[in-house]
């Protein structure tokens, strides 16, 4: 599936400051860039790997209002099993990379949601389970702008409600409390309403295609993103770790813009 991509935003620091930006497609191999073309004031940045090598982040300091234009064409190549058939590894049968995302971080107190997940969701494990959390969330939750950059899963699932990045705390806490490494994506995706970056999960399961193997799936609450069209910006344990503008002091965000349509073949 090809995607085309235009998103720009702005922002104004009043004084000179340290950003960090991440809101490029990656260049992974699910994914493949056919052409982007990045647009920014100031223009001498310094980039470095993002969260586990997927993605970029773009550093500088700067002052004034800061301008950010974006295009791009990305050719998404990414197999999607059914996820209920999926099958759950143990862990000590995991790599070692994805056991950070067994663990609590900021926005997700996984620990704290052992005995629920137990409760409702008993009798199932691996893509069945998640299946089970993903149905939970879209019969229990509503989509409302309600949180703050401060907004937990804790908070998120008391209040039933939230957005997209809410929506993908509260999957990833409770896969992580059934024991299912589980991680945030930023992302782009057709078909988000309203048009904006996104926000979902993604869970680590057994792959069929590899015995004794696992692999990273998608999954979003929201049911907005169909997983074979999802352009992934960058991964982390939370929003914490791929929030698309990162300001080390005062900033005033200004306008923002974010197109994402299939392009026919």
């Amino acid at each position: 599936m090809t995607i085309a991509i235009n998103a720009r935003f702005d922002f104004q620091l009043d004084q000179p400051t340290d950003i960090i930006l991440q809101f490029e497609a990656a260049d992974i191999p699910e994914q493949k860039i056919i052409s982007a073309n990045t647009r920014m004031t100031p223009t001498d940045a310094a980039r470095v790997p993002a969260h586990d090598g997927v993605g970029e982040r773009v550093l500088f300091q700067a002052e004034g209002k800061i301008e950010v234009s974006y295009q791009a064409v990305v050719d998404v190549q990414r197999l999607v099993p059914e996820l209920a058939d999926l099958e759950q590894l143990s862990p000590h049968d995991l790599p070692g990379e994805t056991l950070d995302y067994l663990l609590d971080s900021r926005y997700c107190p996984a620990d704290r949601f052992q005995p629920f997940v137990e409760d409702e969701f008993g009798g199932t494990s691996g893509g069945a389970r998640v299946q089970a959390i993903h149905d939970w969330l879209v019969q229990h939750f509503t989509y409302e702008q309600v949180s703050t950059t401060s907004t937990t899963a804790l908070d998120s699932f008391v209040e039933r409600r939230g957005i997209c990045r809410d929506y993908a705390h509260v999957l990833i806490t409770l896969a992580r409390a059934s024991t299912i490494p589980a991680r945030y994506v930023s992302c782009f995706a057709p078909g988000v309403e309203p048009p904006d970056f996104h926000a979902l999960a993604e869970v680590f399961l057994a792959d069929p295609h590899t015995p004794g193997g696992g692999a990273w799936y998608i999954v979003d609450a929201t049911e907005m993103a169909d997983p074979a069209e999802v352009v992934k910006i960058g991964i982390g344990r939370d929003a914490a770790d791929v929030s698309f503008l990162t300001s080390f002091g005062a900033s005033q965000f200004g306008d923002k813009t974010v197109s994402v349509t299939r392009q026919a073949g």
